[in-house]
């Protein structure tokens, strides 16, 4: 299956990143066949114990939906996905079978979608992908192509439970982190950076890897965390945030905005800015970790258990000049 998948995924990016694809593929050959996360063969054969593809897929709504329902058997099909567990972005379908994921990614899709520019016919490069779930529904809005790169192999495993049903879809995945893609390839019209930055221990060399990775007058379109204040506003946690022990820098969205004007982007703008609530993320059946309402003070909502503010988000979109 795997093999089967490279050598998909080898032609796919062929014609996005000409010979720079042979990098890509190579990282991508080692980390599935020559040194493999040790749980990859139970996730396989996960997949594998999925019904036979292909089957009608929906990519144009909430739920990103695959095979009619009753069109599986339900005990099989449920301990086949409850393989591919924790289900962390969704939500899911699969032959009438709801996947209720730790996020609600669907919520973050609404507040996204009615500012892009018009994805129809667009190449377009999904950073941080997670499960795939925002690709699919990229996919439904019209793109051209679709290349998510997410270091994360369970997470390509989940892609690759839906791209069973729809082998021919221009989506593919890439077991990689961005830093790992070839520099200022700019063969992209639209990227999108959601819930990385923050992660990044230098978020302007994560700006500029984006803006390398879009033509000129490309979109970017960056979701992260983001704290109230001023221009000069910036927090860094000293220790955890959130129980997250990978988190360093987070700005004010007028900050955020310096950071994209000095790395290449201009057309700056804030379409976008919530406190993240536990309706949006929380534990479920799907993934039964500990979750957002875990990681609050348990006596003000508003802080997080460290005494930091509690997660706020932010979406610039801004144009590569």
């Amino acid at each position: 299956m795997l093999d089967t998948y490279l050598d998909d995924l080898n032609a796919g990016l062929a014609p996005l990143l000409g010979p720079d694809a042979a990098p890509v593929m190579a990282l991508s050959r080692e980390r599935l066949l020559d040194k493999p996360h040790g749980d990859l063969p139970c996730w396989r054969a996960a997949v594998e114990a999925l019904p036979a593809g292909p089957a009608p897929c929906a990519f144009d709504r909430d739920t990103v939906t695959v095979g009619e329902p009753g069109g599986a058997d339900p005990a099989a099909l449920r301990a086949a996905l409850e393989g591919l567990m924790p289900w962390r972005k969704g939500p899911f379908r699969f032959f009438g079978l709801p996947i209720d994921t730790e996020w609600r990614s669907d919520w973050k899709w609404q507040r996204v979608a009615p500012h892009l520019a018009d994805l129809r016919g667009r190449r377009v490069l999904d950073v941080g992908c997670g499960s795939g779930y925002h690709g699919w529904r990229m996919l439904g809005a019209g793109a051209d192509t679709v290349l998510g790169v997410d270091p994360t192999p369970l997470f390509l495993m989940q892609y690759l439970a839906v791209r069973r049903y729809a082998p021919a879809a221009p989506f593919w995945f890439a077991p990689l982190r961005m830093e790992e893609l070839p520099a200022a390839s700019g063969a992209f019209d639209t990227v999108f950076s959601m819930g990385v930055l923050y992660h990044r221990r230098s978020p302007l060399d994560h700006l500029m890897e984006l803006a390398g990775a879009l033509r000129p007058g490309g979109e970017l379109v960056l979701e992260t965390l983001v704290v109230e204040g001023g221009e000069r506003a910036v927090l860094m946690p000293e220790g955890r945030y959130a129980a997250m022990r990978n988190v360093f820098f987070l700005p004010s969205t007028a900050h955020l905005a310096v950071w994209l004007r000095r790395c290449g982007f201009d057309q700056v703008r804030c379409v976008d800015e919530c406190v993240t609530t536990t309706d949006e993320q929380r534990a479920t059946d799907w993934m039964r970790f500990q979750s957002l309402p875990d990681f609050l003070d348990p006596e003000d909502a508003g802080r997080t258990r460290e005494g930091y503010p509690a997660p706020r988000r932010a979406v610039m979109i801004a144009r590569r000049v």
